[in-house]
């Protein structure tokens, strides 16, 4: 039986750009579970102990932002690794939690998947 895949947690409430950033994680050889807010992620996160990396944008309409959903992913899941996007705000590296990584949008999609396959290994 082959190993299993690493899983990443794709949150991104536009649409269009959910469905690249799929694209951009299977291409990269893992499985996606995605969704479109953080409150619909913490309940995926609840209940799938196989999630390895999240990708969440920081512009998020609902009561959490991609900040506040990345620092409640650190306190409540410390393993899982975070890559964290925007295309209007850059977060100071002070603002970002440990081990959380930044890219702003557009984004490059090889730096990308170089991030969440060293994250995932």
């Amino acid at each position: 039986m082959p190993p299993a895949r690493s899983v990443v947690l794709v949150v991104e409430d536009e649409p269009l750009q959910r469905l690249m950033a799929v694209d951009l994680v299977e291409e990269a050889g893992f499985d996606v579970v995605d969704v479109a807010g953080a409150d619909e992620a913490v309940l995926v996160l609840e209940s799938r102990p196989d999630i390895r990396v999240v990708f969440t944008d920081i512009d998020m309409p609902g009561g959490l932002d991609g900040m506040r959903f990345a620092a409640t992913i650190r306190d409540r899941w410390p393993p899982i690794e975070l890559v964290i996007v925007s295309g209007r705000r850059r977060p100071r590296a002070d603002e970002l939690p440990a081990r959380g990584v930044f890219f702003s949008k557009p984004y490059k999609k090889e730096e990308i998947t170089a991030v969440i396959r060293r994250m995932a290994g």
